[in-house]
């Protein structure tokens, strides 16, 4: 069971880093380069693997889940820096 939510997460992982990839085949305004899918990809694969390592070791569910949330709020705030540079942080480019 543990495997196979490993294997569901990073496939998660990869479907989402193909969104921009095709979308790219078909308009100009998605414009990534390999410097974005390396960063996205260590960005999603880290949250899976961090949820994955709550998940095996924290056992009361509503932990996990304040853990896991804290996670994804962590991923989506610096993958909202990184877009469009909300916080003026030098990553952003800013």
């Amino acid at each position: 069971m543990e495997n196979k939510r490993l294997f569901l997460i990073l496939l998660s992982a990869v479907i989402l880093l193909l969104i921009p990839l095709i979308a790219m085949q078909f308009t100009n305004e998605v414009d990534w380069d390999f410097t974005d899918f390396m960063i996205m990809g260590i960005l999603l694969f880290g949250t899976g693997l961090w949820c994955e390592l709550v998940m095996r070791e924290v056992k009361p569910i509503k932990t996990r889940l304040i853990i896991c949330g804290a996670i994804l709020f962590a991923l989506f705030l610096i993958w909202a820096e990184l877009a469009v540079g909300i916080f003026g942080s030098p990553f952003a480019g800013s």
